[in-house]
């Protein structure tokens, strides 16, 4: 068993989604929106570009999203989405893209743990942290 990342947003599913694939080399492998409900009754509240369901493989893992619209959506908070990057250059490249107009709570710097670690949001809203241990990895 294998847990699934799911993200619900406020209308921007498609846009964070993508966004993501680019900025992270991940590959969007389906979108549903509910303009493909074959129904009325199959539909959420809202227009036919709103996402239903989609799905982006990254690396071994799924992150799977939709838009929550109206009073189902709620701000996401309680967790992190947490990212361990390869090297400094690509924690320095993946914090700069996605913490563009977001909310830096602890910005891209070495800690006792890490020589590189962030905390953020995302100007989507999605927490995210960035973690490269480098030297200070415990084998």
């Amino acid at each position: 068993m294998e847990p699934t990342i799911y993200l619900y947003f406020n209308g921007n599913c498609l846009e964070a989604m993508q966004f993501y694939a680019e900025t992270l080399g991940g590959e969007i492998i389906g979108v549903f929106k509910n303009g493909d409900a074959p129904d009325p009754e199959s539909r959420m509240p809202g227009g036919d570009d709103l996402v239903m369901n989609m799905n982006m493989r990254l690396g071994s893992a799924n992150i799977m999203a939709s838009d929550a619209p109206g009073e189902w959506y709620t701000k996401p908070q309680g967790f992190n989405i947490s990212l361990a990057a390869n090297s400094i250059e690509e924690a320095e490249r993946i914090f700069n893209a996605l913490s563009r107009d977001g909310d830096v709570r602890m910005p891209l710097e070495e800690t006792f743990w890490a020589e590189r670690f962030a905390m953020f949001s995302d100007r989507f809203g999605t927490p995210w942290m960035i973690n490269f241990t480098g030297s200070k990895a415990i084998s």
